[in-house]
């Protein structure tokens, strides 16, 4: 076994890369850019050794730094985690040359499978089922528009050396095609440098079902059975489980058969995810194979009980497989969803900032997070941003669905993020959708329950207003003690804030709003604590504070339990599994009004354009693309707000712009 590994890799995975050698007695060795440097797995790891700037084309992606990483730190081998070089060809052959383990396939399964068209052409040989399609070399775009209109719409383009939703497009009509090509070689150029595509036939309301195989250096390949991946969003993985629902018994074997035997078509070796679509019908077609760990690979892990990066490193050492496919055996029912810092009312634009609270809920046999951050750290514009992997798990038999279920809905309630949006609402909306529930599940799930998962912004119940305006006077009361305890003399009454008058009790009116919908609470001071009143309505209240922002409330005869965080002139409120944003409002601040419609579109965060849609002097109407900012290696169309005239554009093709910063000069009719 390895004394030192590095790991070519950052955030969420390479922590729990760490977890697993640290358990092993294995030494660590992690890599990070400059924007890295205070990061949680270079926190974590026995040695670290900064590659470059942040950019990850300047640091991450570069093969020679993390090879010089590893020679001069001594390391035996690297794991690649997912993402970045993890399926690149040319850093594995690099370390095979410099004497070091890549802990994953060998060189020529990442070549056969690192092409989309030529695993596919790998596979038809295999007798592996494959989707109706184009997966040839010609990439001219009539060429490529002729395949599609053959084929039928709706297609779907997909870049061959793709993967995570990358270089993805849905084409419904003919007429779509030449612009969703276009934007789709433009994202598989910047994510993977190859701007190769192949078309597919686009199957209506079809699964994701993906086994996760596993080979050795001996000629053992096994299945440790399937996740189902169909709820997704850009076409990212959203929520995962397994196993999947409604799975039987003959069709997982035939499943897992194919798996094994594209795996066993390419001698594989490692961890590998086998990628099916599957039709309402049950048939079942290959998609692609990824050639490395996956993000949703704890899922797996919880119903087998094992650990995959442990398997990994074995294999990777030359032992053989651990076990043999019948004493793999499936356990209880596991979900995993994933936390992004990402607004999904913006059509989940990434968010970046500081994790000014962090609070995920509390680890046991049935909950895990895997994070990369933690309380302080930053999201930053430069990677992904994944906040955390929140894994639930439960064997209760025939309903352990059911009462997984049920934990991630709790352990959702639980999780608490300021300083960021995050999708934690969307992702409790999503669970309890009754889509979701009764395992109703495809593709386009999100899209068809949308009425459901994206409601209508209401007014924040009474209790949550009340807990903002409770949160202020205790801040107030805090406040205060701490000022006297500093004074010359901290026992002067003059110092409390107990509310004490010689004629009745002071009063104290918190102004709030949140949305369109503004509230005045006003507190007044009592023996036993409080009374909050709104709109007359007064009910006395008595609080103990637990401490980072949480209190235990009694308050018209009820006891309940909720976290007010401060953020500035921002309350985030958490109640009753539920968070709300309110701002506190300065009655003697007041903003004036431009009162005009006249003015720029903004970028939503760092970027670089890509593209200009729109011609200067043009009329557009609303919702007509002007733009296309790259950011996080995904494209954003920034779009006409209403119908009117693009004046002039603030920056040219291939320009930085920073948060905030004018795109458009545009003129509404």
């Amino acid at each position: 076994m390895f004394n030192k590994i590095l790991i070519a890799n950052r955030g969420e995975i390479a922590c729990r890369v760490i977890k697993t050698a640290r358990r092993m007695g294995i030494r660590t060795v992690a890599v990070y850019s400059e924007a890295d440097a205070g990061a949680r797995h270079v926190r974590l790891a026995d040695e670290a050794v900064c590659i470059g700037p942040a950019a990850a084309k300047s640091s991450y992606l570069v093969a020679e730094k993390i090879i010089a990483a590893a020679k001069s730190t001594g390391a035996q081998a690297v794991h690649p985690g997912y993402g970045f070089l993890s399926e690149n060809e040319e850093f594995a052959r690099a370390c095979e040359k410099n004497g070091i383990v890549f802990i994953g396939p060998p060189v020529a399964a990442i070549h056969a499978m690192g092409s989309k068209s030529e695993a596919k052409k790998l596979m038809e040989k295999a007798g592996v089922p494959l989707t109706p399609g184009y997966h040839g070399d010609n990439q001219e775009p009539e060429f490529l528009k002729q395949q599609a209109d053959a084929i039928g719409y709706p297609v779907l383009i997909k870049a061959a050396a793709g993967g995570g939703g990358k270089g993805m497009r849905a084409v419904n009509a003919s007429a779509e095609f030449f612009d969703a090509l276009a934007s789709c070689k433009r994202e598989a150029k910047s994510s993977f440098n190859d701007e190769h595509v192949l078309i597919e036939k686009y199957l209506q309301r079809p699964r994701h079902i993906e086994f996760q195989i596993f080979g050795d250096s001996h000629g053992n390949c096994v299945h440790l059975f399937e996740r189902d991946c169909s709820v997704q969003r850009r076409h990212q993985k959203v929520l995962e489980e397994a196993p999947a629902p409604g799975m039987t018994a003959e069709r997982r074997a035939q499943m897992g058969k194919a798996a094994v035997d594209a795996a066993k078509a390419v001698n594989y070796v490692g961890a590998g995810t086998v990628e099916f679509i599957v039709n309402n019908d049950g048939t079942f077609y290959f998609m692609e194979m990824n050639t490395r760990l996956q993000v949703e690979h704890p899922v797996t892990e919880m119903i087998t009980g094992l650990d995959l990066v442990e398997w990994q490193l074995r294999v990777g050492a030359g032992d053989t497989l651990p076990l043999m496919q019948e004493q793999i055996q499936i356990r209880g029912h596991a979900l995993e969803a994933r936390v992004y810092a990402e607004d999904p009312d913006k059509g989940f634009l990434p968010s970046t900032g500081k994790l000014i609270h962090l609070a995920p809920p509390a680890e046991s046999m049935h909950v895990r997070v895997d994070t990369g951050v933690e309380q302080g750290d930053e999201i930053t514009p430069w990677y992904d941003p994944m906040i955390a992997k929140l894994i639930v798990w439960d064997d209760s038999g025939r309903n352990s669905r059911d009462a997984a279920l049920a934990r991630m809905l709790q352990a959702l309630a639980d999780y608490r993020v300021v300083g960021v949006a995050n999708n934690i609402g969307f992702l409790s909306r999503l669970v309890a959708s009754p889509a979701f529930s009764q395992a109703d599940l495809d593709t386009g799930l999100i899209e068809r329950e949308k009425t459901f998962l994206f409601p209508a912004s209401g007014k924040p119940s009474s209790d949550a207003w009340r807990m903002a305006a409770l949160a202020e006077l205790l801040r107030d009361r805090q406040h205060a003690a701490t000022n006297a305890t500093s004074s010359s003399d901290p026992h002067s009454p003059w110092a409390t804030r107990d509310g004490w008058r010689m004629n009745g009790a002071a009063e104290r009116r918190v102004h709030l709003r949140s949305g369109e919908h503004e509230c005045v609470v006003v507190g007044a001071y009592t023996r036993a604590g409080f009374t909050l009143a709104i709109d007359g309505n007064v009910s006395p209240v008595s609080a103990q504070q637990l401490g980072a922002g949480a209190m235990r409330v009694d308050i018209d005869g009820r006891r309940l339990t909720a976290t007010v965080i401060a953020a500035g002139e921002k309350r985030h409120v958490f109640i009753d599994g539920m968070s709300f944003v309110f701002a506190v409002v300065d009655p003697l601040f007041h903003v004036a009004s431009s009162g005009g419609a006249e003015g720029g579109l903004t970028a939503p965060m760092p970027g670089k354009v890509i593209a200009l849609i729109a011609a200067v002097g043009q009329t557009v109407e609303k919702g007509a693309p002007l733009l296309i900012l790259e950011a996080m290696k995904m494209e954003h169309t920034i779009a006409a707000p209403v119908a009117g005239i693009v004046k002039s554009f603030r920056f040219a093709v291939g320009e930085q712009v920073g948060d905030g910063a004018e795109l458009v000069e545009f003129v509404p009719s």
